[in-house]
C-alpha cells in the first residue's frame, strides 16, 4: 500500500514531473557532446551566428535549448576546463523557464548561470546577471565572461561610480554583470535625466539573480533611495539627544523587543515636556519636536554600535543585518541617521530629501522574465510564488550529502554558551580539523576572538570591519587547523575548499553561536560545509539570552534549565521544537510585514509607472505640440467645470475663468466675459481651447518650432521632477500616519490607496497648470540658449502678458449691471435667467452665426 501511495504522490508531484522532463532533456544534451567535441574552435563560435539566424527565421529559444546548452558546455570545457554536470544542466533549464533553482553550496551555481544567460542573450535584448556584492560581480565577469566572449558575445560589468558612458557600454553588452542595488539605482537615475543620450539602461528583459533569497526576501523591505540635501536645521538633533540621555528605562520609556518599538511613558512625556519647556508634546505645533525625541530614543535604545552600525573615519556606517557588510553611501532615513550621529558625538549631517525611490521587489518585478538561484529558498517558496510568480525547484546534488548535522544545545547564560563554543573549537583545533564559527554581530565575533586569544588559538576574524580580505580568509578556512570567525556574510558566494588530508579529520566543522530569525540564514552557514560530497559537520550553541529565544519561546524552557547546573545544556525534541516554532513565527511575521510593505508600495509604484512612462515619452519626443495642448485642454476643462458647477447653485464665475486664462494661457484681452456668457460649459471649453491652439501656433511661428519644442521639453521635465519629489515626500508622510485611521474603524491600506490617488490626481493637475503657464506665458529673449538644468532662471512666467501683445484689443466697458445665471429673469417670467431670456439670447446668437 505504501508503495502505491508513493507512486501516486510522485505522479502528481509537479516538481518530480518537471525534474524528470529536464533530466530527459539533459540526456539529449549529453548525446550531442561527441558532435560538439568534433568541432573546431571557429566552428563552435560560428554556432552563435547560426542560432541568431534561426531565431530571426521564426524558431523559439526553447527550440534551441538543447544545442545551445551543448555548445556552452563544450566552450566551458575548452576555456575554463570545467564541464557542466547533468544536475547543472537541469539547474540551467529551471532558470531559463523563469523559476528558482535551489542548489546546495558547492554545486557550481556560477557555472550554471552561463547556460540560460547564453541562450537568452541570443535575442540581443540583454541579460543581467545579478550578484550581492561588487567583488562577486567582478569575479564572475572575469571568470565566466571568458566563455561568453569565446562564443562571440559581448560582456559588460556595471559597478558604482562608473562614468555614464561606461555604464551605457555595459548595458549595451549582450550580458551584463552587476549588483542588485546598482541595477536599481541606474533605473532611478535614468528617470531623472534631461537628455535621451544620458540614458544608460535598455528595456528590462531577463535577469538571473544569484543568492535570490538574500536579494528578493531579506532586502525586499529596504527601498533604494536617491536623495539630495534638504534645508533643515540640525540643532534639534543635539537638543533631543541631550533630553533622551536623561531618561531612564522602564520609568520614562518602555521597549517592546518583539516589535522593536520604544515608547515614552506618561512620566517620560512629562519629563520631556519639562526639559523642552513645552506644555503638550503631542500638540500639532510640537510635532517636529516629538519626531526628534522619538528618533533619538530609537538611536539610543534600539540601534547598537558594532551591531547595527560602526563608527569610523567616514562617520556612521550602516551594517547590513543580513550579510554583515558595511553599506557605504547608505543612510538611515527619516532623521534616524542624524540622531545616531548626535548620539555618537559626531557632526550631524543635513537631512536628505528623496528625489527618487523604489523597492527591490518592484524593480525586479519589471523584468519580462526573472529567475534566481540559491542554496536556501524552499522555506520561502510561498512568498516567491505569490509576489514574484516563481516556483522553487530543488536540484539534486551531484554527489550524495554526507555532512553530519548535530542537534542544537541550549545553555542558561550567554557566558556559559561561549565557553562551550570555545571548548568545541579547541577540541577540533587540537586534532587539526578546520572550524568555521558563525556569529550574528561584529561585537559577538570580537568577543569570541578575545576568548580564543586567551586560549592561544590562532584564528581569523571576518566581519564588516575587514571585509576587504573576505575572499582570502574564506579561501583558507578549509585548511588544516584553520579557525575562522565570521558574521552572517560567511563568505557567501565563495567556496571553502578542504586542504590536504582534512577529509580524513571529518572535513570542515561549522559552529553556530546563535540561531537566526530565518532558517535560511542558519542553513546557509551549515551549507559552507559538506560541499560536493565532502565530509563535514555542524552544531548550533544557544542560550536563553539570545535575541530569538528572548523574543519567542524562552519562557517554556527557563524552568527546566533552572533545575540544571549552569554549565549543563538542554538537548532533545522539546527544545528543538521550541526553536523551530520561534523561527516559524518570526518568518511568518516577516512575510506579513514584507507583503504589507508591498501592498503600500504598490500604490506609489502604480503612480511611478505612470509618471516615468510619460516622462520617457517626453524625453524622447521630437514634437510636443500634442502633449502641451493636451495639458491645456485638461486645465481648461478643470477651470470651466469648477466655475460653472450647477450643484453649487451659484452664479457662474466667468470673471474668474477670464482672469485665469489671462494669467496662465493667453495674452490679456484675447477673451472676454461677453464671449462666454451665452455659451454652455462644453462650448466654453471648446472656445477657449481653440484660442489657445491659435496662440500656441503663433508662438511656434515666432520662436521657431525647434526652439519652442526644446523649451517645452525643459519645462515639462523639470516640473514633473519637482512635483514628483514633493509627492514622494507627501506620500511618505501620509503613510507614516495612516495606521492611526484604524482607531476610527477605517482600513488604513484602503485609506492610503484612496487618499494617495486623490493626491496623485491633484499633483497631475498642478503639473499641467504649471507647464502650460510656463510654455504659454514665458518671455524668451531672442537668441537666448535654453539650458535644461536652469529652466527656472530662463523661463519666468509673466502674468500680465508678453511684450509682443501691444496690438491686443481693449476690453469693453460694461454699462449695464450683470444679471446672474441663477437670478430671477428681468423679464418678470418668474423663471431663472439661465432658463429664460439667456436661453433665448443664445438661440438668437446661434442663428445669427
Amino acid at each position: 500500500m505504501m508503495k502505491v501511495l508513493k507512486t501516486l504522490r510522485k505522479l502528481f508531484d509537479s516538481q518530480e514531473r518537471q525534474l524528470k522532463k529536464f533530466f530527459s532533456i539533459a540526456d539529449q544534451v549529453d548525446a550531442l557532446e561527441p558532435d560538439m567535441k568534433a568541432l573546431t574552435d571557429a566552428e563552435l563560435k560560428q554556432k552563435t551566428e547560426e542560432f541568431k539566424r534561426r531565431l530571426e527565421n521564426g524558431e523559439q529559444l526553447d527550440d534551441l535549448l538543447t544545442e545551445a546548452f551543448a555548445v556552452v558546455r563544450e566552450a566551458a570545457r575548452r576555456v575554463l576546463n570545467m564541464r557542466h554536470f547533468r544536475v547543472q544542466l537541469v539547474g540551467g533549464m529551471i532558470l531559463h523557464q523563469g523559476d528558482i533553482a535551489e542548489m546546495k553550496t558547492g554545486e557550481g551555481k556560477t557555472l550554471v548561470a552561463t547556460l540560460p544567460a547564453y541562450l537568452n542573450a541570443l535575442t540581443g535584448k540583454g541579460v543581467h546577471i545579478v550578484t550581492v556584492n561588487d567583488y562577486l560581480a567582478r569575479r564572475d565577469r572575469e571568470w565566466m565572461g571568458k566563455v561568453f566572449e569565446f562564443l562571440g558575445l559581448t560582456v559588460g560589468l556595471n559597478l558604482p561610480h562608473m562614468a555614464p558612458e561606461d555604464k551605457r557600454a555595459a548595458y549595451q553588452a549582450d550580458i551584463t554583470f552587476g549588483t542588485n542595488n546598482e541595477f536599481g539605482f541606474d533605473y532611478l537615475r535614468d528617470n531623472m535625466v534631461m537628455y535621451p543620450e544620458q540614458l544608460t539602461q535598455r528595456e528590462l528583459h531577463y535577469a538571473i539573480i544569484d543568492e535570490v533569497d538574500s536579494i528578493l526576501i531579506d532586502e525586499a523591505r529596504t527601498p533604494l533611495i536617491i536623495s539630495g540635501q534638504a534645508n533643515k536645521a540640525t540643532d534639534l538633533y543635539y537638543t533631543a539627544d541631550k533630553v533622551v540621555r536623561r531618561l531612564k528605562p522602564e520609568e520614562d520609556f518602555t521597549v517592546d523587543i518583539k516589535t522593536k518599538q520604544v515608547t515614552l511613558t506618561e512620566d517620560g512625556v512629562r519629563k520631556v515636556e519639562r526639559f523642552l519647556g513645552v506644555d503638550n508634546l503631542y500638540d500639532m505645533k510640537n510635532i517636529t519636536l516629538n519626531h526628534h525625541i522619538q528618533q533619538a530614543l530609537k538611536a539610543h535604545v534600539l540601534m547598537k554600535r558594532d551591531e547595527d552600525y560602526v563608527v569610523n573615519e567616514d562617520g556612521v556606517i550602516i551594517v547590513d543585518e543580513f550579510t554583515g557588510r558595511l553599506m557605504y553611501g547608505r543612510r538611515y532615513s527619516d532623521g534616524l541617521h542624524q540622531a545616531i550621529e548626535a548620539k555618537e558625538g559626531l557632526q550631524v549631517q543635513r537631512e536628505s530629501m528623496t528625489l527618487a525611490t523604489i523597492t527591490l521587489q518592484n524593480y525586479f518585478r519589471m523584468y519580462r522574465k526573472l529567475s534566481g538561484m540559491t542554496g536556501t529558498a524552499k522555506t520561502e517558496e510561498e512568498e516567491f510564488r505569490k509576489i514574484y510568480n516563481m516556483d522553487v525547484l530543488q536540484v539534486p546534488t551531484n554527489r550524495p550529502m554526507i555532512r553530519k548535522d548535530y542537534s542544537d544545545v541550549l545553555y542558561k547564560t550567554e557566558e556559559v554558551k561561549f565557553k562551550a563554543v570555545v571548548d568545541e573549537i579547541e577540541k577540533c583545533h587540537k586534532k587539526g580539523q578546520p572550524v568555521l564559527v558563525g556569529t550574528v554581530s561584529i561585537e559577538k565575533s570580537e568577543r569570541l576572538s578575545r576568548m580564543l586569544k586567551r586560549k592561544g588559538i590562532a584564528h581569523q576574524v571576518l566581519n564588516a570591519k575587514n571585509h576587504e580580505r573576505e575572499a582570502e580568509i574564506i579561501a583558507q578556512a578549509g585548511q588544516r587547523g584553520a579557525v575562522t570567525i565570521a558574521t552572517n556574510m560567511a563568505g557567501r558566494g565563495t567556496d571553502i575548499v578542504l586542504g590536504e588530508g582534512v577529509d580524513q579529520l571529518g572535513g570542515l566543522h561549522v559552529v553556530g553561536t546563535e540561531r537566526h530569525e530565518s532558517r535560511r540564514i542558519d542553513n546557509q552557514l551549515r551549507g559552507r560545509s559538506g560541499r560536493q560530497g565532502d565530509p563535514g559537520s555542524s552544531r548550533f550553541f544557544l542560550s536563553l539570552k539570545d535575541d530569538l529565544m528572548r523574543r519567542f519561546g524562552a519562557e517554556n524552557l527557563e524552568g527546566m534549565l533552572n533545575r540544571l547546573p549552569d554549565d549543563e545544556p538542554i538537548r532533545g525534541n522539546l527544545f528543538t521544537k521550541a526553536v523551530a516554532n520561534a523561527q516559524r513565527k518570526v518568518e511568518a511575521n516577516n512575510f506579513d510585514a514584507r507583503r504589507w510593505v508591498l501592498q503600500y508600495d504598490d500604490v506609489l509604484n502604480q503612480q511611478r509607472d505612470i509618471i516615468y512612462k510619460q516622462r520617457r515619452e517626453v524625453l524622447t519626443s521630437h514634437d510636443l505640440r500634442d502633449v502641451v495642448l493636451g495639458m491645456a485642454k485638461s486645465t481648461i476643462e478643470n477651470l470651466v467645470h469648477v466655475h460653472t458647477d450647477e450643484e453649487l447653485n451659484e452664479d457662474w464665475n466667468l470673471e474668474a475663468i477670464v482672469d485665469f486664462v489671462d494669467s496662465n494661457l493667453l495674452p490679456e484681452e484675447r477673451i472676454y466675459e461677453d464671449d462666454l456668457e451665452k455659451l454652455e460649459p462644453e462650448e466654453m471649453i471648446s472656445y477657449i481651447y481653440d484660442e489657445v491652439v491659435k496662440y500656441y501656433d503663433e508662438r511656434k511661428d515666432e520662436l521657431g518650432e525647434e526652439r519652442l519644442n526644446e523649451f517645452s521639453k525643459v519645462v515639462i521635465l523639470r516640473t514633473v521632477d519637482r512635483k514628483w519629489m514633493d509627492h514622494i515626500d507627501a506620500m511618505e508622510q501620509l503613510r507614516q500616519g495612516i495606521h492611526l485611521r484604524a482607531y476610527g474603524q477605517d482600513n488604513p491600506l484602503r485609506a492610503y490607496q484612496f487618499e494617495g490617488f486623490a493626491m496623485f490626481e491633484e499633483m497631475v493637475k498642478e503639473i499641467q497648470e504649471e507647464v502650460i503657464k510656463y510654455v504659454m506665458k514665458s518671455v524668451l529673449d531672442e537668441g537666448e540658449e535654453i539650458e535644461r538644468e536652469e529652466v527656472a532662471v530662463n523661463a519666468t512666467p509673466v502674468s500680465g502678458g508678453s511684450a509682443q501683445n501691444e496690438t491686443a484689443r481693449k476690453k469693453p466697458i460694461r454699462r449695464v449691471e450683470k444679471v446672474g445665471r441663477n437670478d430671477p429673469c428681468p423679464c418678470g417670467s418668474g423663471k431663472k435667467y439661465k432658463n429664460c431670456c439667456l436661453k433665448k439670447e443664445k438661440s438668437v446668437s446661434v442663428q445669427g452665426q
